[in-house]
């Protein structure tokens, strides 16, 4: 088998590395091509960037002769610039999908997420049969939407090719731990104060009560993905590790105690001090924590026999630590420590 994947270098990507079978072939694409070393080096790399026009010819020729085609690449920041996200998120997956098709490839995952989802009460869990509205004030939200569009138009017009969609809850794993701190936190929250967390010396934790959410490890999430790839399952799979994580179970992460906070108090904190470039989580993110549905995963354990091996404490213990040692791997430029 041959695979391409796109945004190969990231928090999934480096973890589907690791998980593909040593048998399998693997063209890797991304923006900036990492250094050497493992995982990386199991790889024949390309640097595209998806989000310039044209990027779908030299995508189709990577793509020739290929088996299937994994599509991760996505922007998270800069969130302030819509622009470029809807470049590369929206714009880029039309040309990702437009090239598997020019190429033939007869199999195409794309990477979508829990947030592609309309709102839903945190109360009931969700099948894959949930609507894919999106929450409005979300453009990650609103891109994850617009792209499931855009996988069923290509479903639609090409009935020869089988289309596979995962939607994961919150991915996480040490050696992303610098990245997604970029991404959320950026240098609001200092190293210190994490390891405070880490080592439960954090008094309160002061949390909206509807903040309940769902996490998987990213090698838990490139375990579904190789299966998907092998089993060739087609339609849309709910990946997400249990127990569901609410307020209270943060705050007992890090030895705090919850004091509940009004959600629109939360989100106007984040809005004022998003607008001041304080910190890089835009309130459309804290709409889209607190409208998310919780998951079923139901199909992955049936239909894919998919089991994640780590809960969801144990997820976000690591990623609280390795934020808190700065970790990272140094050969991807994404995932470098700060």
């Amino acid at each position: 088998m041959r695979v391409v994947v796109t945004g190969a270098s990231g928090n999934v990507g480096t973890a589907l590395l690791r998980a593909l079978p040593p048998e399998v072939e693997v063209t890797a694409v991304a923006r900036r091509v990492p250094a050497s070393g493992p995982p990386y080096s199991r790889a024949d790399w390309a640097a595209v960037d998806i989000g310039m026009p044209g990027a779908e010819e030299p995508l189709a020729d990577l793509m020739l002769g290929a088996d299937a085609v994994v599509h991760l690449a996505w922007l998270i920041q800069p969130s302030q610039d819509e622009r470029a996200l809807h470049r590369t998120n929206v714009m880029g997956s039309k040309r990702v999908f437009a090239a598997a098709v020019g190429a033939r490839v007869p199999h195409l995952v794309h990477m979508s997420s829990v947030g592609a989802y309309t709102r839903a009460d945190k109360t009931r869990r969700v099948d894959e049969r949930w609507p894919v509205g999106g929450i409005p004030s979300s453009s990650y939200s609103r891109h994850k939407s617009t792209v499931e569009r855009l996988l069923d138009e290509v479903r639609r017009d090409n009935p020869y090719l089988t289309t596979s969609r995962l939607r994961p809850g919150l991915i996480m794993q040490a050696d992303a731990a610098s990245e997604i701190k970029r991404f959320f936190l950026g240098p609001l929250i200092r190293p210190g104060l994490l390891r405070m967390a880490v080592s439960g010396r954090i008094p309160v934790l002061p949390l909206p009560s509807g903040l309940v959410l769902q996490f998987v490890h990213a090698d838990d999430v490139a375990e579904a993905v190789v299966r998907v790839l092998e089993t060739r399952l087609p339609g849309a799979v709910n990946i997400a590790a249990e127990p569901v994580i609410g307020p209270r179970d943060l705050a007992e992460l890090v030895g705090a105690r919850h004091v509940p906070v009004p959600a629109s108090a939360f989100r106007g904190l984040a809005t004022a001090t998003w607008r001041l470039h304080a910190q890089p989580t835009s309130p459309g993110w804290v709409d889209l924590a607190l409208g998310a549905p919780i998951l079923s995963t139901d199909r992955a354990r049936t239909e894919l026999g998919w089991k994640p091996t780590r809960n969801a404490r144990e997820v976000v213990r690591e990623l609280l630590a390795g934020m808190g040692e700065q970790d990272g791997l140094p050969q991807s430029p994404p995932l470098a420590p700060e």
